[in-house]
């Protein structure tokens, strides 16, 4: 029996995008794609992607497409993002709406990698 919890509210997804940008920041891959990152902006606008994709409360306004589009980075990337990503939530919480966070965090690094060309 697992003691982790679903996704429940804000804070979780706090604890979430939190935990992630941690790992982003210390892995070999990413962390110079994210080197020139504010965190104390940054770390917000993320709270409320995640927030407003999970719970529909409308606290994002952006495209994040155009965030990404002239970065130079591949593929590669993506599947590292989504590695992280996936195995920062299945070390937190577990239940439906986790699941469904991991597919549509799939979901965005597809359709990325597509409108940029790769793949």
């Amino acid at each position: 029996m697992s003691l982790k919890e679903d996704i429940a509210d804000r804070a979780d997804i706090v604890r979430l995008v939190d935990a992630f940008y941690e790992r982003v920041r210390v892995d070999d891959l990413l962390s110079p794609v994210f080197a020139h990152v504010n965190w104390t902006a940054h770390l917000p606008v993320m709270h409320n992607f995640w927030s407003s994709l999970v719970f529909g409360d409308g606290s994002y306004n952006g495209n994040p497409f155009a965030r990404h589009k002239d970065l130079a980075i591949g593929a590669v990337h993506f599947e590292r993002w989504l590695f992280l990503f996936t195995q920062t939530i299945d070390e937190l919480f577990e239940g439906p709406r986790a699941s469904e966070v991991k597919q549509r965090a799939s979901n965005i690094a597809g359709v990325f990698k597509y409108k940029m060309g790769l793949g």
